[in-house]
């Protein structure tokens, strides 16, 4: 909670730094990164350095924060920071790196904003920092503690010990401990980062999605390979490693799995909705229901640009058709009357861009979205048309979360 003095000068400076939060964190990442250029090489993804993807991602994340301390005072908004800690857990952040980023980001803030920036305004967002930072770090010592490891220590060598083309620009890879026992347990829907040194010397990391149930002594990831638009954004540094170089005996160095979007117990009614590569936790979470409760309700939705780029097509209509109250809608852009895999359950196929507002869901639904943010914000916004309560919906971003931005 804010102190009332606090309270009273961020409302009151909120509207001027909230104007200037891009300009903030475009320093910040500057000053950050002259003193500690091996962060940029070793743990922030250059490529969203390079198109601003994860500087916008931080002023939202700070601006809803510090509007979130002022609307809601008697509550701390730890539910705001689940994702950015589930997502700091997988890269080993630790407490001592919360200081190095505080003394940057204030520093940015008086540097730009100059005489404005008086010692009660400096102290009062020092004040929402480090309330915004103190509950990152309890969220991720938790994270640490339930993984049953010491604060960040949470990367591991896996042997990629099979490969498969899933589509043009997909790949899977199944991944084993190298000392062949079963890997560690995870909750369906969640995710591992993959770090991987590139022919520069630098060690970039990326998340993918475990796109299997738990319970196997493998896991597996499905990766698609990210290309530049316009040639000069370094896109796909991972993707394109990965795809170049993971064959079978290639090892990689692997975190333990995180991630808020998790499929919940109980029986009540589920929706499924992903598009592209967002498919792959929906993958997991299908195959744990087929397993534990066959029975439950769950509509699936995916969309993708044709049948022959979705990747696990048949997989995910076979996972379908165990579940006795499932049905499953795809949307394609292109090729969407392409004839059917034989011997797989019937799905409704259409033509264009998702939409579920035609379809029936029980009020009491819970929703999982994961693929672009267009894709989402659509949906969820046919969601609640449909009655379902914000809190009922649930999402995934591959990425800096841009969502607070928008």
């Amino acid at each position: 909670m804010l102190s009332t003095q606090s309270a009273t000068v961020v409302r009151a400076t909120l509207p001027a730094v909230g104007a200037s939060l891009g300009a903030i964190t475009e320093l910040f990442y500057r000053r950050l990164f002259e003193e500690r250029p091996e962060l940029l090489r070793g743990l922030f993804n250059r490529a969203n350095q390079a198109n601003g993807a994860q500087r916008e991602a931080l002023a939202g994340a700070v601006a809803a924060f510090a509007t979130a301390l002022l609307e809601r005072p008697d509550e701390r908004p730890d539910a705001l920071l689940g994702r950015i800690a589930n997502k700091h857990a997988s890269l080993g952040i630790t407490a001592d790196q919360y200081t190095l980023v505080g003394r940057h980001l204030l520093g940015a803030v008086e540097e730009l904003l100059g005489d404005a920036v008086t010692p009660a305004v400096a102290a009062a967002w020092d004040e929402v920092y480090w309330l915004m930072a103190h509950a990152l770090i309890a969220i991720e010592a938790r994270l640490y503690a339930e993984a049953c490891v010491e604060n960040g220590d949470v990367w591991h060598d896996m042997e990629i010990v099979e490969r498969v083309e899933e589509s043009p620009d997909t790949a899977s890879f199944v991944l084993s401990r190298r000392d062949a026992l079963p890997t560690e347990p995870f909750l369906p829907g969640q995710y591992v980062s993959v770090q991987v040194e590139l022919p520069d010397g630098a060690r970039q990391i990326r998340q993918y999605s475990l796109s299997t149930a738990p319970g196997h002594k493998t896991w597996r990831i499905t990766v698609k390979r990210e290309r530049s638009a316009d040639g000069r954004v370094p896109e796909g540094e991972v993707s394109s490693w990965l795809h170049a170089h993971g064959r079978p005996g290639r090892i990689l160095k692997v975190s333990l799995p995180f991630g808020d979007l998790v499929l919940p117990d109980g029986e009540g009614p589920l929706l499924l909705a992903s598009a592209g590569i967002g498919v792959t936790p929906m993958l997991s979470m299908l195959d744990h229901l087929t397993a534990t409760a066959p029975d439950r309700p769950v509509v699936v939705v995916h969309a993708d640009r044709s049948p022959a780029q979705h990747a696990h097509r048949l997989e995910l209509s076979e996972h379908v058709s165990r579940l006795r109250h499932a049905s499953l809608h795809l949307w394609y852009e292109n090729d969407a009357d392409a004839p059917g895999e034989s011997g797989t359950r019937a799905a409704h196929v259409h033509e264009g861009q998702a939409a579920v507002s035609g379809l029936t869901l029980p009020t009491n639904t819970t929703a999982f979205l994961c693929g672009p943010l267009p894709f989402m914000q659509a949906v969820r916004s046919d969601l609640l048309a449909h009655g379902l309560a914000p809190a009922a919906i649930h999402y995934e971003v591959f990425g800096p979360d841009l969502w607070l931005s928008k």
